[in-house]
């Protein structure tokens, strides 16, 4: 019951971490790849793959705006505003070195028409996948209509997955990390998987509406809520440890490609984990102190 009797305190620290990414993201933007932007991606493999050190200074005297990362175990991917073939010939001869040869895997051109029609269509992939969830749990909780509206359920959901993602948006932000489609990927994930312990806890009140229901026990909404989030609170806590820390290998032993990944995923499901048991049911709670307040004045 913690929970209930303390939520302003929680609702103030994610309103201060949603309010410092907004302004974070206003002031500094974004750090857009070559998927948002537009720009040219050549992916090469080496049988003995050099240094990042002297890839970038052989890049670099070329083509001062490449990004250069490694890619599985051999491969080299090297990120540039749009080229053609012939400086991309130029690259491909910088990327010999001390007698490494380079094999082209694939090279792709991204104009900035169609960087601007990704962007648009990520953004409204988010807010589809968020409308979905929506409607999914007002028909999944039909059922229960007292004392708040299946709707409700829907809605307060997606107030907490908002938060789950401004919050990593702002992360990347603030450190000038790579925008790229799987950023988007990561926070479509968010979307999907961060939702899961949110209808956790909103099943179990739902179930613990029923048995009242059926007993004819009358009893607080807001004492029905919390008793729902401490009998879900251990097994959210750890399925969300479980996630984190397979996302914690996969930034540190994984390829750097997927690194960004990682961290969002990260960010969002450790979020997630805050939002479903320290901000989506409580709102519950505020919502229904607001239609009982309103009642009453009437």
């Amino acid at each position: 019951m913690f929970i209930i009797t303390y939520k302003k305190i929680f609702f103030a620290i994610a309103l201060v971490l949603i309010v410092g990414s907004i302004v974070t993201m206003a002031i500094k933007g974004f750090n857009l790849g070559v998927d948002f932007t537009g720009g040219s991606m050549l992916d090469v493999s080496y049988d003995t793959r050099p240094s990042i050190a002297l890839l970038n200074a052989a890049i670099k005297s070329i083509q001062p705006d490449a990004e250069i990362q490694y890619a599985g175990t051999n491969d080299v991917l090297i990120r540039t505003a749009p080229i053609d073939e012939t400086a991309k010939t130029t690259i491909m001869t910088a990327l010999t070195i001390q007698g490494a040869q380079p094999t082209e895997k694939s090279f792709d051109t991204i104009g900035p028409s169609v960087g601007r029609e990704l962007r648009s269509k990520a953004i409204l992939a988010v807010v589809l996948a968020s409308l979905a969830i929506i409607c999914f749990i007002a028909f999944a909780f039909r059922e229960v209509s007292k004392p708040i509206s299946s709707w409700v359920y829907g809605c307060t959901a997606v107030l907490g997955l908002i938060h789950n993602i401004i919050i990593p948006a702002g992360f990347f932000s603030l450190f000038h990390l790579q925008v790229d489609t799987l950023f988007v990927v990561g926070l479509l994930t968010i979307i999907g998987v961060s939702v899961h312990d949110t209808i956790v806890v909103f099943d179990r009140t739902r179930e613990n509406l029923k048995i009242n229901e059926a007993k004819k026990i009358h009893e607080e909404f807001s004492h029905t809520v919390g008793k729902s989030i401490k009998q879900t609170f251990t097994r959210s806590i750890m399925t969300s440890v479980t996630v984190l820390l397979s996302l914690a290998a996969l930034y540190f032993f994984g390829p750097q490609s997927t690194q960004n990944l990682a961290i969002v995923m990260f960010l969002g499901m450790l979020f997630g984990a805050y939002s479903s048991i320290f901000l989506a049911s409580p709102l519950l709670v505020v919502w229904n102190d607001r239609k009982m307040k309103k009642a009453g004045k009437k």
